[in-house]
């Protein structure tokens, strides 16, 4: 199943964001669940947060999965969901 990962950093931590970014990059490609990731960005174009698809069997497997986020051990996120996903389009 697809489970959508949204993830709203915390204000002012960006410099969290990029002292993790290459762990957290490493993290998203050896999981091999994840089926497309990308920064959300604020009005200016800097990063605010992430948006990540995930294929997985269970919602464990996605806990799991943001729960071992470089990102999320760092402490950037002010709020992580994780929804089910229905690709309609694309």
């Amino acid at each position: 199943m697809l489970v959508a990962l949204m993830a709203k950093d915390k204000s002012g931590a960006l410099q969290t964001r990029l002292d993790n970014r290459e762990a957290h990059l490493a993290h998203v490609k050896e999981s091999g669940i994840v089926a497309m990731a990308g920064p959300l960005l604020d009005a200016d174009g800097g990063m605010c947060g992430s948006l990540i698809v995930l294929n997985v069997d269970d919602m464990a497997q996605a806990k799991a999965f943001a729960d071992n986020d470089p990102y999320a051990k760092a402490g950037l996120f002010e709020t992580v969901t994780l929804d089910i996903w229905n690709k309609v389009i694309g």
